[in-house]
């Protein structure tokens, strides 16, 4: 039996929180381990998805593309709305810079901890500007799974100061950022949106780059990374931000912002997972108490759904359509 697109729109989101602390733990190594500054890592990053986004549009309308597979949609370089793709390109970018800034001099998990008061604003921006009906279960699922977060990092409190700011811009960017889809994506291919927001997020960071080598501040100027190790991270970087970011999109427009904003938090499970693996940060009792949590939040939300997109709706009924888990 087939899963309908609200629980295809789960698992592609899922896949896509699995591997974007990958690319926030490259991030925190370059600028601590390599004194690249946040600013010029943000650039190469999207420099590097730009890259690889051209190249991949480029193959697939390739004569040889064309013959294997001739009736399969392809992505375009130019989008239907542009200038709407630029704007989410600049909060995309916007917040990766600031988000890694907040990383170099916050431990990865407590600045991640911070950012995901971003799921919540999702929410809220959805119902206020898409009209997604938030039922009681998604709100209370998304409290648990927030209280969760918290257990697996255990933030102290003297990080929300000025310094826990930047991941809460960047949570509010990024929340902005994954409702356009939902609006403005219907038509538009997964591949092109992630050109323009490459695009964007280049030309954000650049102008940042030339106001920080004028005011001279550090974070913000222009430092070139060396051969070897650096330039690797920055193509991992770049690969995974594509891959993750067109799997949101996808999935984002497959299901309303409002069902699918508690999977975020799976997130955490795998920033933890890295964070011990590259900073030696093993989680406490308590943590995995959180981490239960946060995967029987996600578990919970899932089959509900899948639920609800499976039951057969009564005949006759004028309700009777797929259902888009918006009935709770």
């Amino acid at each position: 039996m087939q899963s309908g697109p609200v629980v295809r729109a789960m698992v592609l989101l899922v896949a896509a929180m699995a591997l974007i602390p990958l690319m926030d733990a490259a991030a925190k190594s370059l600028s601590t381990n390599y004194d690249l500054a946040p600013a010029s890592i943000g650039f190469g990053r999207f420099a590097a998805q730009f890259v690889f986004v051209f190249l991949g549009i480029a193959l697939s309308r390739s004569i040889l593309a064309q013959r294997i597979q001739p009736d399969r949609p392809r992505p375009t370089l130019l989008p239907m709305r542009p200038f709407i793709h630029l704007v989410r390109g600049a909060l995309h970018g916007g917040g990766s810079m600031i988000f890694f800034v907040a990383v170099k001099y916050m431990p990865l998990a407590d600045t991640i901890a911070v950012f995901f008061i971003e799921p919540m604003l999702l929410l809220a921006l959805s119902a206020v500007f898409l009209g997604d009906h938030v039922g009681w279960p998604r709100r209370i699922a998304s409290v648990i799974g927030f209280c969760g977060a918290l257990l697996v990092v255990q933030p102290g409190y003297e990080l929300f100061g000025a310094v826990a700011l930047l991941p809460l811009l960047a949570a509010l960017m990024f929340a902005t950022y994954l409702l356009i889809p939902r609006r403005y994506g219907a038509g538009e291919h997964p591949v092109t949106m992630q050109l323009w927001s490459a695009t964007g997020g280049m030309i954000t960071i650049g102008v940042c780059i030339v106001i920080g080598e004028l005011v001279g501040a550090f974070d913000y100027r222009l430092t070139l990374p060396n051969l070897g190790a650096e330039i690797a991270l920055l193509a991992l970087m770049g690969v995974v931000s594509t891959v993750a970011h067109i799997t949101i999109v996808i999935a984002y427009q497959l299901a309303p912002a409002s069902i699918l904003a508690p999977f975020s938090y799976l997130e955490i499970v795998s920033a933890t997972i890295f964070g011990y693996l590259f900073f030696n940060e093993f989680p406490g009792g308590l943590q995995w108490v959180g981490i239960s949590i946060v995967v029987a939040t996600g578990l919970f939300i899932f089959f509900r759904e899948r639920t609800l997109e499976l039951r057969p709706a009564p005949v006759g009924d004028a309700r009777a359509a797929p259902t888009t888990g918006l009935d709770d």
